[in-house]
């Protein structure tokens, strides 16, 4: 088999290799997007809550923190220059008793230190005047948050990537590969298998992306972080929803609590949950509402039962085991493995939607150092 010669090649095409492969082709590299699946955006990408972040929770300093608030500005300016369906529909976090009020000022603080200015303080008047279906002992409101149509979003990142030059090959797994001085040299499979050696090699394979670094032949492996997958059910509410606004508890040790969010066509779902599973499936028990009534009636106590219906399920890509939970964006580049030209995408968890616009930027510019 002949061997090939590429410039670029971006493994993976949900959204954040979508937003790589764009960034890296407008700034005139050859690339070629090679998608295992038969479509774009069929794993992590097409099954999350579609909510654009303020960047209120991550730890200072992190790169969640860093990209989120970046991406968040990023995402909001290139929905409207496309006419992406979004929302900036807002969001509370509420408290439901006096112990979660004690914790709203700390949440206030770190999102201020991450370049959150107009998350505030409103009490519980308020915040049942705005949402008349809540209870609660006293809420943030985040003006900034929002959702958006994030297979319209990929489409339009595809189209960007195209434009300027990018190629979409579905259906090619990467088999395998191997580091050599001229490049790396990646085995695809496929209809047309074939081998090729590129000059930059960015692994966007989401919860694949440690398996494949493990895959390539003169990879340290002990720089491969282990995965864990963080199955979230979601549970979707009949008719009109009772909130304008997306819902989100107090944080709880773990996560964010069961929030409610809206899709674009105003339906209401619950979710995730935490489910540590140990395979990729995405079939939702119905049996697993049962443990939602209790933390969603805290803020919604008019949920009838048998209301919340099952929905769809998502997979978290971790690389930290349940006992850590809490992690950040993994990117490594040459500084860290010394192989020139492999850039690796590890753990990129939510808030990867909302930060992908500024990880690409991220990603070229390890690209080019």
């Amino acid at each position: 088999m002949a061997l090939e010669e590429l410039d670029c090649i971006v493994a993976g095409a949900g959204v954040i290799g979508l937003a790589v492969a764009r960034a890296l082709a407008i700034a005139g590299r050859e690339v070629v997007i090679l998608e295992t699946a038969d479509a774009i955006g069929t794993e992590i990408s097409s099954r999350n809550s579609e909510v654009i972040h303020a960047g209120i929770y991550y730890p200072a300093g992190s790169l969640m923190a860093r990209l989120c608030v970046a991406g968040r500005n990023a995402l909001y300016a290139y929905c409207r220059a496309r006419g992406i369906p979004h929302r900036k529909c807002g969001k509370l976090i509420v408290a439901t008793s006096a112990e979660e009020l004690e914790m709203l000022p700390a949440i206030t603080a770190r999102a201020a230190t991450n370049g959150v200015s107009d998350l505030r303080r409103i009490s519980a008047a308020e915040a049942m005047a705005l949402e008349p279906a809540l209870a609660t002992t006293g809420a943030l409101i985040s003006p900034s948050t929002g959702i958006l149509d994030s297979h319209a979003y990929m489409l339009s990142l595809l189209g960007d990537a195209q434009k300027a030059g990018a190629a979409l090959v579905l259906n090619s797994p990467v088999l395998g590969g191997r580091i050599e001085e001229g490049g790396i040299v990646l085995d695809v499979g496929g209809a047309d298998p074939a081998s090729i050696r590129c000059k930059l090699f960015v692994n966007a394979a989401g919860l694949q992306a440690p398996a494949l670094a493990r895959k390539l032949q003169g990879v340290p492996t002990d720089l491969i972080p282990k995965e864990y997958y963080a199955k979230g059910n979601y549970f979707s509410l009949s008719g009109k929803s009772p909130f304008s606004r997306l819902i989100y508890p107090v944080p709880v040790k773990g996560g964010l609590g069961v929030h409610l969010t809206l899709d674009m066509g105003g339906q209401a779902r619950f979710g995730p949950d935490v489910e540590w599973v140990s395979r990729l499936d995405y079939e939702v028990d119905p049996r697993r509402a049962e443990s939602f009534y209790a933390s969603v009636r805290r803020y919604y106590p008019d949920l009838k039962n048998g209301t919340p219906q099952q929905a769809y399920s998502g997979i978290r890509p971790k690389i930290v085991p349940p006992e850590i939970g809490s992690q950040d964006f993994m990117i490594q580049g040459p500084e860290t493995h010394g192989i020139p030209g492999f850039i690796n995408l590890f753990g990129i968890e939510s808030p990867g939607l909302t930060s992908s616009l500024a990880l690409a930027d991220h990603v070229r510019h390890i690209a080019v150092a």
